[in-house]
């Protein structure tokens, strides 16, 4: 399984209606029966573990057996799993399983891989039987530190990305690094970028730690046990809080979103799977940053700093060539917009962000401008 087991860290999201833990340690997944059954899940329960070829490949295995070995009556579900997959047709397969395997209001679906197995597992079990139990169990950092911790599930539509979907908050969150290993690198950094938000958005002391590994940022064989540790318990931690404080993105959680906004624009007009999700988000920080300083909002220094980072990560940073209109028009189908405003999430300082509907598409244009090429 790769690296000697450690011990377990606790982090809870503490949530008023359904707490539960994110559990983060090495050679965790061989323990995942175990820690399902400490969440009070008794052993008898059906589980269908949903998975992707290559994960299922690689860990399907020392998951299946812990939760034989912890008495459960479990099945593999295996789909495919790339962004472009990511609809209602392939959340319609997991329902399709649940029906054959005979799943009850009682069951549980272990979501096993990236941020799309996560979102997809996680909105079948929040509409199956109105509502049962998930634990997601990340593979990907993008998913460790972001998608797997919150509730948020969903599929895309051909409008834009994750229109449909629901809050639907795991029973657990287990993470463990080792499955990292496998990682294609190109995935960890996309993750990274992930890492850096949570940097900009609300821990100066984490974007310190970050900038000061460097290039390391760009490959997990490069990056310190260490500092691999912090960037997994810090970034939880973040989501966690934020998450606590509001649970269904009424106003504090939409921070969580910073880069996403423009990152999703870059997603649906290049075509889902040309960059990677968190590509993507790198690109929308970087832009955000540059509308930041349209606005006034934070100094061409902390914009060098951020886009520094960003690059020694690995990450893309220029804006790429779109039809402005066309940019205009997919940001007005974000998820965000109230009453026909575009909100931005926009950075102060290496820490802090504001939350703005005052910009005018004349800004965004000119920023976008300023960082395309």
């Amino acid at each position: 399984m790769g690296a000697t087991a450690t011990a377990i860290r606790t982090i809870p999201v503490e949530l008023s209606s359904h707490p539960y833990p994110v559990l983060i340690g090495t050679g965790a997944l061989e323990n995942l029966g175990e820690q399902i059954r400490n969440q009070g899940i008794k052993a008898s329960t059906k589980v269908l573990v949903v998975t992707n070829p290559v994960v299922n490949e690689h860990y399907g295995a020392t998951a299946l057996s812990s939760l034989e070995a912890a008495g459960f009556n479990t099945s593999l579900l295996v789909i495919e799993a790339g962004e472009d997959q990511k609809t209602p047709a392939t959340v319609a397969q997991i329902h399709d399983a649940a029906f054959a395997r005979k799943l009850e209001r009682g069951s549980l679906i272990v979501a096993l891989g990236g941020g799309v197995v996560g979102d997809m597992a996680g909105f079948a079990a929040a509409t199956w039987l109105r509502g049962i139990a998930v634990v997601q169990v990340p593979t990907t950092l993008l998913a460790m530190v972001d998608a797997s911790i919150g509730g948020k599930t969903g599929v895309n539509h051909p409008g834009g990305k994750n229109l449909i979907g629901a809050f639907h908050q795991p029973r657990l969150v287990l993470i463990d690094p080792n499955t990292l290993a496998t990682l294609p690198e190109r995935e960890f950094r996309a993750g990274m970028a992930e890492v850096i938000k949570y940097g900009v958005i609300g821990d100066p002391e984490l974007f310190t730690e970050l900038e000061a590994a460097g290039e390391r940022l760009a490959s997990m064989a490069s990056l310190p046990a260490e500092l691999l540790q912090s960037v997994l318990e810090r970034s939880a931690a973040a989501k966690a809080k934020v998450v606590a404080a509001d649970e269904r993105e009424g106003g504090l959680r939409a921070i969580l979103n910073y880069g996403h906004t423009l990152g999703h624009v870059v997603e649906a007009l290049c075509g889902y799977g040309t960059y990677l999700h968190g590509e993507a988000v790198a690109i929308g920080m970087v832009a955000a940053g540059e509308l930041a300083l349209e606005l006034g909002l934070w100094s061409p220094a902390d914009q060098a700093r951020q886009r520094a980072v960003i690059t020694a990560a690995g990450l893309p940073v220029r804006w790429p060539d779109l039809d402005p209109s066309a940019v205009l028009e997919c940001l007005q189908g974000d998820k965000k917009v109230r009453d026909g405003t575009v909100r931005f999430v926009l950075p102060t300082s290496l820490g802090t962000v504001e939350i703005r509907s005052d910009v005018t598409s004349e800004q965004v244009l000119a920023a976008l401008a300023r960082c395309g090429g």
